[in-house]
């Protein structure tokens, strides 16, 4: 497969990866679909399968959305997929943020978080102010917004109050805004086809984390973390990333690297992402709800968005950065 894409012009690999996508999602679709036919007892087991089947589902939804994205960003430019992903970082941070108390002395920091804080790190990324972009977030917006809320007059549960903001700030707005910024880097000899690479990000994490779904259902092994999750076991684990990392080395063709490059960054991509997603379930537990969106239906009408993107907002920090160092950026 890396040959044939890496001797096709951008607009037959266009067409190749419609084609393969494609037939991927709709056969990925129809499993999700005839495993929801099944019934499924009352009992606990039951549950938790009701429970994965929801989970995987979402995660082929992301993968349908973002493709979309994707279609979207090549034939419209940069700034349209720069406005959707701001649109998608704005609500899974309403999401975070609906789900989490907070009192009248955070309502300005809430302002600065989503209409100073989050179009300002879209602008950075659309001017390619990569430095500033990197910084901008972990360094001065956590000085600011504790400033902000102690102005406020509030003191309590302070800690408490701005660690779960700075943390949906660095979630929802710094790991999301990653994604459209690989758009806007100068990978040498690669041509303008920047929408490719979040065409591979996207899907090696996205088969990663439908693979382990998947597997972890046929392997029955006993959960790593029971509190946190059931369904997280090490061989399913392993056997996502391997998969997705094939997978990556398959698509090398469409990346500026070669099948083994293309390989370890689908690891790196994967390792971040599963192990994120790990991470906002534990965020999860903490909050007493099984997912963002309340009773399954997030604050935006998505279902719970936040469920779908998080392993995307934390895989593309690691994988934008270390192309960057990669490519000496």
């Amino acid at each position: 497969m890396y040959f044939y894409l890496k001797n096709l012009t951008a607009t037959q690999q266009i067409g190749a990866l419609f084609i393969i996508v494609f037939g991927l999602l709709l056969l990925s679709s129809i499993v999700a679909f005839v495993l929801s036919l099944r019934e499924y007892g009352d009992d606990a087991a039951g549950d938790l399968r009701r429970k994965e089947l929801k989970s995987l589902d979402g995660v082929i939804r992301t993968s349908w959305f973002m493709m979309f994205v994707f279609w979207v960003g090549w034939v419209a430019g940069d700034w349209v997929a720069l406005t959707l992903f701001g649109l998608v970082s704005f609500f899974a941070l309403r999401e975070f943020l609906t789900l989490s108390p907070t009192r009248r002395g955070d309502h300005r920091s809430l302002v600065l978080a989503f209409f100073v804080v989050l179009p300002l790190q879209y602008w950075l990324v659309g001017t390619e102010h990569f430095d500033m972009f990197a910084v901008f977030i972990p360094v001065y917006v956590f000085l600011a917004l504790p400033l902000t809320s102690a102005l406020a007059n509030d003191p309590q549960r302070f800690l408490e109050r701005n660690a779960k903001l700075q943390w949906g700030i660095m979630v929802c707005i710094y790991g999301m805004s990653h994604v459209p910024a690989l758009l806007m880097l100068e990978f040498p000899g690669y041509n303008n086809k920047n929408a490719f690479m979040v065409f591979f990000l996207v899907l090696v994490v996205q088969t990663c984390m439908a693979t382990q779904h998947l597997v972890s259902r046929k392997l029955q092994r006993a959960p790593v973390a029971p509190a946190i999750s059931q369904s997280f076991n090490w061989p399913s684990w392993w056997i996502g990333i391997g998969v997705a990392s094939v997978f990556g080395a398959l698509l090398a063709g469409i990346t500026p690297w070669v099948p083994g490059t293309a390989f370890a960054f689908s690891f790196i991509a994967c390792v971040a992402g599963s192990m994120g997603h790990f991470v906002m379930k534990a965020l999860k537990r903490d909050r007493g709800i099984p997912s963002w969106g309340s009773e399954g239906n997030g604050v935006t009408g998505a279902g719970g968005l936040l469920d779908r993107v998080d392993a995307l907002c934390f895989a593309a920090p690691v994988f934008f950065h270390s192309a960057r160092w990669y490519f000496d950026l």
